[in-house]
């Protein structure tokens, strides 16, 4: 049977390798894995399939690992994997779902652990007790010792099953909760944040009522991540552990006026019998499906370019951020990785009630090409908002000279965009280089960089040479 990865991402390699590797561990299979590559399936009209194969994996168990673009409903994990003949549809169950993420303590200001709770928590209402995985793909030096925020986020997980892969452990933080007093405890005796920040603490008022509080309030809506995932993963703990009894979210800062919509705290509050303190919850019901095919973002494109790139050429990305993926580091010449600040580096003049206010505009993908010292800056969009992103172009002063400047002094930078969508045959923006449309016909523009030029007619060199791969 083939083995197929939905996934939100653009896929990485590594990734994958270890997608693969589970899978043969799991199934305790003989499997010869070199040289992995991801193909663009292309039809033999020449127009992209919207599906990928990766090859280099030799096993009696699977014919062909097959990878394609989707979207969540709400809160999706990164990699769903189906190991069946055909195509999945949304009623056939993943073998395992995996999330990955790349943010460890030392850069995450404890609130790493809890960004991705309630994600494990939500997959579970529509495929309960599923394989999960959390692959820490860690790009910067794990910092030594866990904190606090750290060691209780990660017992939380345990107790509801989730494996850890691609992180040190040790006993502190690799053990579930053994009761709810030990859970509460453990909370209680932890470092309180800063004045005025509001604590999560944890309170068993009676038999019958648990309080949680905690702040959900942010840019005058229900939007604080980092507490969505922390409160949806402790109240999910605590029903595991077998509290049947109320839980209450006290000192949340919301009112009526922001419970409305499918906010995925809302549907996660419905389905566990949460409340929040002072509010109607007006039950939300789970949308019928996990997840849908991708048809509609621009990420189509610029991932379709990157992988393109990255498989049939020289060429390689210094920095993504695919619309709705996980953000990348940027690369330097040594192959270090950097964060980029969402401020100018070294600025002084920014007040503290701006430090969350994006001063750096960001590219979706950049690539380096360097055999001809080009670094090609791309801004993604949907074909019908082709306009808005030539427009984007003129803001990338800041990240070109605060990063790519400073890395890759001696290269010419391009700046480009990259579209999907519609039904246009050509490209008629000489500031647009590529254009995957919705029928997967690829088209390149006047101006496209070499790079780009070259990796797209190596595929299409590659699929007249293999028309049976």
């Amino acid at each position: 049977m083939n083995l197929w990865i939905l996934t939100e991402e653009r896929p990485k390699l590594d990734v994958l390798r270890f997608i693969v590797e589970k899978f043969i561990k799991d199934k305790s299979l003989t499997c010869f894995i070199d040289n992995l590559r991801i193909l663009p399936i292309l039809e033999p009209s020449g127009l992209f399939s919207f599906t990928y194969e990766l090859i280099g994996v030799r096993s009696t168990s699977i014919e062909k690992i097959f990878i394609k673009n989707v979207s969540g409903k709400s809160s999706f994990m990164d990699f769903l994997v189906f190991y069946q003949d055909k195509e999945p549809i949304v009623s056939d169950t993943p073998i395992f779902a995996v999330e990955e993420t790349k943010t460890d303590d030392s850069e995450s200001r404890n609130t790493g652990v809890f960004q991705r709770g309630s994600k494990f928590v939500y997959i579970d209402f529509f495929y309960p007790n599923i394989d999960k995985t959390m692959l820490y793909n860690l790009q910067i030096q794990q910092k030594k010792d866990p904190t606090e925020t750290n060691i209780f986020g990660s017992r939380c997980y345990r107790t509801l099953g989730v494996k850890f892969i691609g992180k040190k452990f040790d006993e502190r933080t690799d053990k579930p909760w053994e009761s709810i007093d030990e859970l509460i405890e453990y909370k209680s005796n932890m470092r309180k944040p800063p004045r005025g920040n509001v604590p999560i603490d944890i309170v068993k008022v009676n038999k019958n009522k648990i309080t949680v509080s905690g702040r959900l309030f942010k840019n005058d809506g229900l939007g604080h991540d980092p507490n969505i995932g922390a409160l949806s993963l402790i109240s999910s703990t605590l029903r595991t552990l077998g509290w049947s009894g109320e839980i209450e979210i006290t000192k949340h800062g919301l009112s009526q006026k922001h419970i409305q919509g499918s906010n995925k705290f809302i549907l996660i509050a419905t389905k566990l019998g949460i409340t929040l303190e002072g509010l109607d919850l007006n039950t939300r019901l789970l949308p019928p499906d996990y997840w849908h095919y991708e048809v509609n973002s621009e990420k189509l494109g610029t991932i379709f370019v990157h992988i393109v790139v990255e498989s049939f050429t020289k060429g390689m990305s210094i920095y993504e951020n695919h619309a709705g993926c996980e953000r990348g580091y940027f690369i330097d010449r040594q192959g270090v990785h950097h964060t980029i600040s969402k401020t100018i580096p070294d600025e002084d003049d920014v007040s503290e009630e701006d430090e969350d206010t994006p001063i750096i505009s960001l590219p979706d993908l950049v690539l380096i090409d360097c055999e001809r010292l080009q670094v090609i800056n791309i801004e993604g969009k949907k074909s019908t908002n082709v306009n808005q992103g030539i427009e984007e172009l003129n803001n990338f002063d800041e990240i070109e000279k605060y990063y790519i400047h400073k890395h890759y002094p001696e290269y010419t930078i391009i700046r480009t965009v990259v579209l999907y969508g519609g039904t246009d045959k050509e490209i008629q923006q000489i500031e647009v280089c590529f254009l995957l449309n919705k029928e997967g016909k690829l088209i390149l523009g006047i101006r496209v960089p070499e790079l780009i030029k070259e990796g797209v007619q190596n595929l299409f060199d590659f699929w007249r040479t293999h028309p049976t791969s």
